[in-house]
């Protein structure tokens, strides 16, 4: 905390030298990423907060740090409550403390990469509603100020093969092109590196647990594409093979070229697009065209590789989660264990497998009250025994390069208590609902979401977050743009692989998730059926906890369901696990 009361002093000495009265410093970078490299963490060196979502604003006589429910707690441990005041960043958002606490006349700096066209236009109209300007900064002053800022990643950049991605770069770029023909967009900027990563065959490693490259591209209706990556990243034989269908070019090329398209339209991913480019683009006489990025609901679907690829990355994964869960049950009722013990040892037995990449993300462990921390990270200082009678919540993936995966568990230690038994049958309940729903062909996320809450809500309960969110090919474990959620809007269509994840948590006791990740697919259609049908397959492989199960409170289709279900799990991981787990694996995969 003296870092950071240090940062802020330099940070408004170098504001007011810039002629700034306060600067808005948010946690991302150029492209809007998940996960940032150590180069990008300014949020971290200015104030010492470490979550993965927060925006400071720094005036001249007060700042304020602004992050959501889930870093409340970690927020005031991190941040010194004397320089900062600790705000939610969903029900006091920035641009209402601007409105509240900027000075009339005042000069309000950002940094136009760091923010897209529409974070900005929120943050202009605030700055007028307070009578004050809100000035685009040439240069971050934070990178002027950190003297030991880590390098830039120079990850290698590597090749999809055919075989995992299923179509050829040239292919796709056709299709691409189609989208912009009916967009009436002359040219597409991609800013998402995910986006530039399918568009091209390429992944990186710029970044922890999505294999990316940190680069744009350009790609145009008529002509070569272009690929705007650091050259340091490729080795030859891989600068060959792209320089057949694209030009590769440094970073610093984009604006040089951005001015050659002079009065043609430029479509802008209007989540990932920085401010600046937008700028840059009408700055050379281009016309911006915001909105969704027409590779992102190409790159949802998946194709018959992508999903041969997630079915054997779901059956290495599955032999790994089950000999976890085998050790847990074996090694938990000692008292010993602790959040971060399970951690370590689920990643080692995903190393085991010979093929992991890398985590998909930080893993969740929560036991006993942690649980109930929806996106709680286990730390040195909050690391907690994982004790008897007590839930037990883990929520981890796994990056293979045929497939990505993410699964939830919740196992009791010890006897569970009867209302523990009735939340979590009821979170299985709905988990069977989306699993067994069949719906017709342009359903949304949004539509589908109350199947996985009813049983909840008729005992007056809910959770608070999706129930299920998309998932890359080797990308991204958060993948757009479908989602199953009250906000989800966007039809689900055969090829999308989605999370499946009721939740129910009592704040202070314990937490229950169950999760799969699925598939849609065509669903057999009835006689006179009208309109075609989809359904899910789900590709996830591991036991649910069967001491758990009320199965008093399921009716046949669903217990048949468990059944169905685990009884696949022990058909297909018996084979490939040790001799002990496959004898664990029998019992708790037996019928109800």
């Amino acid at each position: 905390m003296i870092r950071a009361s240090a940062h802020i002093a330099e940070l408004r000495t170098e504001l007011k030298r810039r002629g700034l009265d306060g600067f808005v410093v948010p946690r991302a970078d150029r492209q809007q990423n998940e996960y940032l490299p150590a180069s990008e963490e300014r949020l971290a060196w200015l104030t010492g907060f470490t979550g993965s979502a927060g925006t400071a604003v720094i005036l001249d006589d007060r700042a304020a740090l602004f992050v959501d429910g889930r870093y409340t707690v970690q927020a005031n441990t991190q941040v010194d409550g004397k320089i900062f005041s600790i705000e939610h960043l969903v029900e006091h958002p920035p641009e209402q403390w601007l409105e509240q606490n900027l000075k009339k006349g005042a000069r309000l700096g950002y940094d136009p990469w760091l923010h897209t066209s529409d974070q900005v236009e929120r943050l202009r109209k605030a700055s007028a509603a307070a009578g004050a300007d809100l000035v685009a900064a040439d240069s971050n002053p934070i990178d002027a100020l950190w003297r030991d800022r880590p390098a830039a990643p120079v990850g290698a950049v590597t090749l999809r093969e055919i075989k995992l991605a299923g179509e050829t770069a040239h292919d796709k770029l056709k299709r691409i092109r189609a989208e912009l023909r009916k967009l009436r967009a002359d040219a597409l900027l991609v800013s998402d590196p995910q986006n530039v990563a399918w568009a091209f065959n390429i992944r990186g490693a710029d970044v922890t647990h999505t294999p990316l490259a940190l680069a744009f591209a350009l790609i145009p209706q008529e002509g070569r594409p272009a690929l705007y990556v650091e050259t340091a990243k490729l080795n030859n034989s891989v600068r060959h093979t792209l320089e057949e269908f694209t030009d590769v070019r440094e970073p610093d090329d984009l604006a040089r070229d951005l001015n050659k398209l002079k009065e043609k339209t430029i479509r802008l991913d209007q989540a990932s697009a920085s401010d600046a480019l937008t700028r840059l683009v009408a700055g050379h006489g281009g016309k911006p065209q915001r909105g969704t990025d027409p590779i992102a609901s190409l790159k949802a679907a998946k194709n018959h590789a992508e999903i041969v690829g997630s079915r054997a990355a779901h059956r290495r994964d599955g032999v790994a989660v089950s000999r976890f869960l085998a050790w847990l049950d074996r090694e938990a009722p000692s008292g010993k264990l602790t959040e971060i013990d399970a951690v370590a040892a689920l990643e080692s037995f995903r190393r085991d497998t010979g093929a992991l990449k890398d985590i998909s993300f930080p893993t969740i462990a929560g036991a006993g009250p942690n649980g109930a921390i929806v996106h709680y990270r286990v730390t040195r200082s909050s690391n907690r025994p994982i004790r008897k009678n007590e839930l037990f919540l883990i929520d981890s993936g796994a990056q293979y390069e045929d497939g990505t995966t993410d699964i939830t568990r919740t196992i009791v230690v010890g006897e569970p208590s009867e209302e523990m038994r009735d939340r979590f049958t009821r979170v299985l309940k709905g988990h069977i609902a989306i699993a067994t729903a069949v719906f017709p062909e342009n359903t949304t996320g949004a539509q589908l979401d109350p199947l996985a809450r009813t049983a909840l809500w008729q005992a007056g309960l809910d959770f608070d977050h999706g129930t299920g969110h998309g998932v890359g090919s080797y990308l991204s474990v958060h993948e757009g743009p479908a989602r199953i959620s009250k906000l989800g809007t966007v039809a689900l269509r055969r090829g999308m692989i989605l999370s499946n994840e009721p939740g129910y948590y009592k704040t202070a006791a314990y937490g229950i998730r169950i999760e799969n990740l699925v598939l849609v697919i065509a669903a057999p259609e009835p006689v006179g059926a009208e309109k075609p049908l989809n359904a899910f397959e789900t590709l996830t492989l591991a036991p649910i906890d069967r001491r758990l199960i009320d199965a008093q409170m399921l009716n046949r289709k669903e217990r048949a369901w468990v059944d169905s279900y685990h009884q696949r799990v022990h058909e297909v991981l018996g084979p490939l696990v040790d001799a002990p787990t496959r004898k664990w694996l029998a019992a708790v995969t037996r019928p109800l």
